[in-house]
Formats: C-alpha cells, sequence, structure tokens
C-alpha cells in the first residue's frame, strides 16, 4: 500500500511519532482506572487530519450509506471495503505498527488487526441529518476473542453530538460516572465496547460529526454461524447489502 507522505514524513512515521510523544504510564492508568475507557484530547494534530484525513472524507460523502434502526440508531456509514478502494490513508493509520504496539501494550494483551472480511475493522461514521444518532450500548463481538476500539475524530461541527460513557455502570461497590466526550480533530477514544456502556448523543440541526473507528482483537476467528449474524447485522443496520456483496468479490 502507498504511504500517504506529510511534507517529509508518511502518515505512518507521524502516528509513529505521536505515539510516541504520549505519556505512556499515564494513558495506561487512566484507561485502567475508567474500566478499559481512555480519551486522548489531541493525539494527532488538526493540521494534519485537515489536510490529509478530510480530504478523503469528502471524497466519500457519494458512497455513505443511510440506515435507520428504530429506537436504536440514524445515520451514516462507509465499509472497509470502500476505504480500501477510494481512501487508503485510513488504512495506514488502522495497520501502523507503532499503533498496534501501543494498543497491545495498553490492553494487556497481543492485539491483530480484524480479518479483511470484516467491514466494521476500519469504517467512517457520518452524523450529518438532524436526529443522527446511536443508543446506549455495549459493543457485540462475534469473535472468539475480545474486540477493542478506537476512534479518531474527524469532524466536529456540533454542540450537542456527543459520545456518551457511562463507567462502573455493572461494576459492585463502584459509582457510576457519566462522560460526555466531544470527539475534536485529531483525538482519540480508546475502549473495549464489551465492557463500556456507551452511546451517541443526537446530532441538531445543521450541524455535523464524523468519526473515524478501528477495531483491534485478540483472536481474529469466528464461528460460521457467527459470521452470519455479523453479516446480517452490518447489511441492515450499517453498510448496506450492496457493501457486502462487494467485500466477497
Amino acid at each position: 500500500m502507498k504511504e500517504t507522505t506529510i511534507g517529509a514524513e508518511s502518515l505512518a512515521q507521524m502516528v509513529e511519532r505521536a505515539v510516541a510523544a504520549l505519556d505512556f504510564e499515564r494513558v495506561r492508568r487512566a484507561y485502567w482506572e475508567q474500566e478499559e475507557f481512555v480519551f486522548l484530547e489531541r493525539f494527532l494534530p488538526p493540521a494534519v487530519v485537515a489536510e490529509h484525513l478530510l480530504p478523503h472524507v469528502q471524497r466519500l460523502r457519494p458512497d455513505v450509506h443511510r440506515a435507520y434502526v428504530p429506537r436504536f440508531k440514524k445515520g451514516g456509514s462507509v465499509s472497509f471495503y470502500t476505504i480500501g478502494e477510494k481512501a487508503p490513508a485510513f488504512l495506514e493509520l488502522y495497520r501502523s505498527p507503532a499503533l498496534l504496539a501501543f494498543l497491545s501494550r495498553l490492553v494487556d494483551a497481543r492485539l491483530s488487526l480484524c480479518p479483511e472480511e470484516d467491514p466494521h475493522s476500519c469504517a467512517l461514521y457520518f452524523y450529518t441529518e438532524p436526529g443522527d444518532h446511536i443508543g446506549f450500548h455495549y459493543d457485540t463481538s462475534y469473535y472468539k476473542g475480545a474486540r477493542y476500539t478506537v476512534l479518531v475524530g474527524l469532524v466536529q461541527r456540533s454542540e450537542g453530538c456527543r459520545l456518551v460513557c457511562r463507567l462502573h455502570k455493572d461494576q459492585p461497590g463502584r459509582e457510576p460516572r457519566e462522560l460526555q466526550v466531544a470527539t475534536e480533530p485529531g483525538s482519540m477514544v480508546i475502549f473495549n465496547g464489551g465492557k463500556l456502556w456507551h452511546a451517541i448523543t443526537p446530532l441538531r440541526e445543521g450541524e455535523e460529526r464524523v468519526s473515524l473507528t478501528m477495531e483491534y482483537v485478540t483472536d481474529p476467528r469466528m464461528a460460521p454461524l457467527k459470521r452470519l449474524f455479523s453479516n446480517m447485522k452490518d447489511a441492515f443496520a450499517y453498510f448496506g447489502v450492496r457493501a457486502l456483496l462487494r467485500g466477497r468479490r
């Protein structure tokens, strides 16, 4: 895959430098104290996002598939398959060896990329119409191992559309705590979706929010029946049947 260059640096090198600049022990402490959740307010410089990632967001707007699931979600998505064809810079970020090594240290597990037949592995999520949202939920993973989510902010032109996290919701002896996070360009959120009760609050008129979501797993295997369930969910709630058919070419 051709690297995206930023001046004399590739995007992969820029990510490596961003990882090296982190106070790892502080990030690690926050991650575990917050039940496997941490927010990095400025992982990538906003200028890097504006110059080298946002043009790809604009290019992919015609490919957004909108879906509405009553009482749960409304919004648009672009799958891994389309990103791979039209915006490989996002895959360069997803596949960064430095990022993968950092995440593995952080979660105390050897992580790997999701299989390429998983349209969620590296995907864009567009909140562009009033009422776009996702209700409170835990992430359902059909993989044999655990799945971790990394969210990178790209567009946050909204005062109301936020990632909301309820920490310690089902943890005995801990006082539940709610956090609302504005994913400004270049920010990063890392969490174990199977443990974090989270939602995206509704978008208001004239606002917009776009984020990149990347998934990493401890075991990339999935039983055939669970793969079928996962494909059905992806087809009807996120990317559409056409996207899944494209992924099987």
